[in-house]
């Protein structure tokens, strides 16, 4: 592809991945975050929670004159506490619903687009009930988002058997979670991650094509399935050619085919697309950052439409 791909999408990373430190909520957060505000390379960034009021009122400034598309990522709010949505214990859920919805206020706070999670686990025996809990659960949250603001809803797909064990999920079951929500909710969609096909035991045509009409945002990295007992095992996100890994320049080249195919890279309406990625051990996370960056170069420039 001769154009520039920022033209298609607004390239982005995923701060609390590639700065793990971060992820609760604490640590290098200002560094790190000044780190990608100062790197043209990139149109977008996905923080999370900052739990210090002071801090997240300097990191908006640096954010407010960076000219980056801020989307918020909500998922370690339930991940790091143990929380589940579609608990089918009411008290459960509704603490969890409780977080996500201090998650939107924060999103809005920080002047966000969009905000992600996940649902909680998936139990064939009890599928039926926990889809019926999600459901309820996400519906309350788009309803408190809608309320007040523009503020997208993205529910990422995970895997259901291998690590997070997700109920969303196996492509059917999205699909129709998707078509359910979406129904009520405009500001509801899916956001899809190559990281996950495979631990989804789907192509990126298998994933995608039967949800096209609701992916709102797109995640791109790898995954590590071949080793039980290596620390990459499962959807830990490391580097692009990590040894026994998932993904690489070709892989992540069927995944841009498929997002050009069903319009998700579109110059009439740049999405974000951001990297997902994580040093693993005492990797260097600046250098995960510029290994991704040379894949998707690769990739891009391999692209034929």
């Amino acid at each position: 592809m001769k154009e520039s791909i920022h033209k298609y999408a607004k390239i982005g990373l995923i701060h609390f991945m590639a700065y793990p430190s971060t992820i609760k909520g604490e640590g290098p957060i200002e560094e790190t975050i000044r780190k990608i505000a100062v790197d043209d390379y990139f149109d977008a960034i996905e923080i999370t929670w900052i739990k210090d009021a002071e801090t997240r009122k300097r990191v908006k400034k640096m954010l407010d004159s960076s000219y980056l598309t801020v989307a918020y990522g909500a998922q370690p709010r339930l991940l790091t506490t143990g929380q589940n949505i579609n608990d089918l214990d009411e008290t459960k859920r509704w603490i969890a619903v409780a977080n996500l919805k201090s998650g939107i206020d924060e999103a809005y706070e920080m002047g966000a687009v969009g905000l992600g999670f996940l649902s909680g686990k998936y139990k064939e025996d009890q599928k039926e009930e926990a889809y019926q809990a999600l459901v309820k659960s996400t519906k309350e949250i788009c309803t408190y988002a809608k309320a007040k603001g523009n503020l997208k809803i993205a529910h990422e797909v995970f895997d259901y058997d291998i690590d997070k064990c997700a109920l969303i999920g196996p492509v059917d079951l999205a699909k129709r979670y998707a078509k359910e929500i979406y129904a009520e909710f405009d500001n509801f969609g899916l956001m899809v991650d190559l990281s996950h096909l495979p631990i989804l035991h789907e192509s990126a045509r298998q994933s995608l094509i039967p949800v096209k009409d609701y992916i709102i945002h797109a995640h791109m990295g790898n995954c590590m399935m071949k080793d039980k007992n290596d620390p990459a095992y499962g959807d830990a996100h490391p580097r692009f050619a990590y040894p026994g890994g998932e993904n690489d320049v070709e892989e992540l080249l069927e995944y841009l085919k498929v997002l050009f195919e069903i319009g998700y890279l579109n110059p009439n309406n740049r999405r974000i697309l951001s990297f997902e990625v994580k040093p693993v051990g005492d990797e260097d996370p600046d250098i995960v950052i510029a290994n991704a960056k040379r894949v998707l170069n690769l990739a891009w420039a391999m692209l034929e439409i």
